[in-house]
């Protein structure tokens, strides 16, 4: 059965493959800048297959990636992408107080427009780490001028989760949009089905069900979610990690882009804001 017409979300976490939140305990930040760096290679072979496809997407940015590849930045902004802002150092919002969160992203948001010369209304929190016990950190995004976020997921899991939220986007009460990415309902518990780790774990089959059933039972957009470094084989072993960690990290790597050529196929897929706030705008229109 083909899939509904319903336009979904593609978004794309722009950060190499040291600064996983997984790899923190082996990688200390001061090395970073002595990595190989191979975010800029793999976005531009993203931006290639999206070009292929006619495809428009949402690219959540570290402003660290983005302070050392200006240009990069300014590639994604002219193929007609969204830029929006994964904060400047990969820290997640949970480890963070009101202050500190506060210059990471307002420094991040200021550096993405500068560089691009556009509005970066968009914001999603590394590791998805606002949940329950920060949810003042929406106050300090709506301060530094962001429209809306999407860094809850609505799952349970060892490192992130907030599974009680609401599965599709919703208001705020600063009058932020919060958008999840997609979970699917199933026995009164949501699973994952939006990408990341779970996409290359999984059949494809399975994983394109699951989509198509949002589309169709639930008639909501789905919020599909990736990153660059999942599609590099050729990225260096991390030595020292756990099992789980390096299970977690490199499965099915090689599978990815495949993968995510059938799924530019089987569904029709754009911006986070054209998709989102263009329905806000238009409801808000509707209703005056």
């Amino acid at each position: 059965m083909p899939a509904p017409a319903i336009t979904n979300a593609l978004t794309i976490d722009v950060e190499d493959y040291f600064q996983v939140s997984a790899f923190a305990p082996h990688i200390r930040r001061d090395e970073w800048d002595a990595r190989e760096c191979r975010v800029e290679a793999n976005v531009d072979r993203i931006l290639a297959l999206l070009a292929e496809r006619d495809t428009r997407a949402t690219f959540f940015t570290l402003g660290w990636v983005a302070e050392r590849y200006p240009q990069l930045v300014r590639r994604i902004a002219a193929g007609g992408h969204e830029l929006a802002s994964h904060g400047y150092g990969h820290q997640r919002a949970s480890d963070l107080n009101r202050e500190e969160l506060w210059q990471d992203v307002s420094r991040a948001k200021q550096l993405l427009e500068d560089l691009s010369g556009r509005a970066v209304p968009g914001y999603r929190a590394p590791s998805f780490s606002i949940g329950t016990g920060n949810l003042w950190a929406f106050d300090v995004l709506a301060r530094a001028g962001h429209r809306y976020s999407s860094s809850i997921y609505p799952i349970r899991h060892d490192h992130y989760g907030m599974p009680d939220a609401p599965r599709f986007a919703y208001r705020l009460d600063n009058g932020m949009l919060e958008v999840p990415v997609t979970t699917l309902r199933v026995l009164s518990r949501n699973l994952p089905s939006s990408g990341g780790g779970y996409f290359r774990l999984l059949p494809y089959a399975l994983s394109r069900w699951m989509i198509g059933r949002v589309n169709r039972q639930d008639r909501e957009a789905a919020v599909f979610y990736f990153h660059p470094w999942e599609l590099d084989t050729g990225q260096p072993r991390i030595p020292g990690i756990g099992a789980k960690t390096r299970f977690r990290h490199y499965v099915n790597i090689p599978r990815m882009e495949r993968r995510l050529g059938a799924l530019l196929r089987d569904f029709r897929w754009g911006r986070m804001d054209d998709i989102f706030l263009r329905r806000v705008e238009v409801s808000a229109y509707a209703a005056a």
